[in-house]
């Protein structure tokens, strides 16, 4: 009798697996994303028995519909300044971190310690941190740095600059790792060449350290702005979208007119808007920073 070959016995033991994911794939996002790509063309509502094809109707409301252009805005200010703060200050802390030593081992893992925690968790904390009577007004005042509390939760423009902190503080636990990661498989002798070469420590940096991590950096800016695309679970937690819908992000707004307003369909194109600007703006910013890797 011939014996069957250990490829083809692989073949056969990997077949159910891969049948698996298919249907898991399908199920869990091919479905769901047809699914509200269908809702968004109907009027549906969950509180009505039957839904009627309305065509494109939802998608010209998107463009004359100021709440959602006021969240789209409030998404963006969120994307940029915490991109820009959480790359740059997990830089800084990698470059400080990459050391071998135990001691800065277990510093790495507690900076990491935001990244696995839970966005309603980080909410509730930062909440009892920056109300009137949290934490750092608490600190602030004893310090004799304010006479009064500051409403960094209740003031428009401090809300945003205190989302904009928040979040930043989660994604630099992952900037930081990932910026590790790329600093320790940067080869050593290159530094050591650049400095026979009479290379300075800014230099090695432009010269070494950057073009090293560079695909380590494509990885980290574009994580940090799809994260903060669809922005919610900290939002709805920490601000309520609040004070005055100043802090409502785009991802917040679609919940609230799904479960507020019970308009699914109108929410379904909401969510396609956001899925189709959220994979333009990720894929615009890789390939360009894909070729700033080329060019270095």
């Amino acid at each position: 009798m011939p014996s069957r070959s250990p490829r083809a016995g692989r073949s056969l033991g990997l077949a159910p697996a891969a049948w698996i994911a298919v249907i898991l794939y399908g199920v869990f996002l091919l479905y769901p994303l047809v699914q509200s790509l269908f809702l968004s063309f109907t009027d549906k509502n969950p509180l009505q028995a039957g839904s009627e094809f309305i065509g494109l109707a939802n998608y010209r409301e998107l463009f004359s519909d100021d709440r959602l252009l006021s969240s789209l805005l409030f998404t963006m200010i969120v994307v940029v300044a915490v991109t820009v703060i959480a790359n740059a200050v997990g830089l800084l802390l990698a470059i400080v971190l990459n050391r071998s030593t135990a001691n800065y081992r277990v510093m790495r893992t507690l900076i990491f310690i935001p990244q696995v925690l839970s966005g309603v968790i980080v909410g509730f904390i930062w909440r009892s941190i920056l109300t009137q009577n949290g934490l750092l007004n608490s600190a602030l005042s004893r310090l004799g740095l304010i006479d009064e509390p500051i409403a960094w939760l209740g003031d428009a423009n401090l809300a945003v600059v205190s989302v904009c902190a928040v979040v930043s503080w989660i994604t630099i636990a992952f900037a930081t790792v990932v910026y590790t990661a790329s600093l320790q498989s940067v080869p050593q002798e290159l530094y050591e060449a650049a400095r026979m070469d009479g290379a300075g420590v800014l230099s090695r940096f432009r010269h070494v350290t950057v073009p090293m991590i560079a695909p380590g950096m494509t990885i980290s800016v574009v994580l940090c702005l799809i994260t903060t695309l669809k922005l919610y679970d900290v939002i709805a937690v920490l601000t309520g979208g609040g004070p005055a819908e100043s802090t409502r992000s785009t991802a917040f707004y679609l919940i609230s007119v799904a479960f507020t307003d019970n308009r699914f369909g109108y929410a379904s194109s909401i969510a396609m808007f956001l899925l189709a600007l959220t994979a333009v703006v990720s894929y615009g910013v890789t390939t360009l920073l894909r070729r700033r890797e080329t060019n270095l």
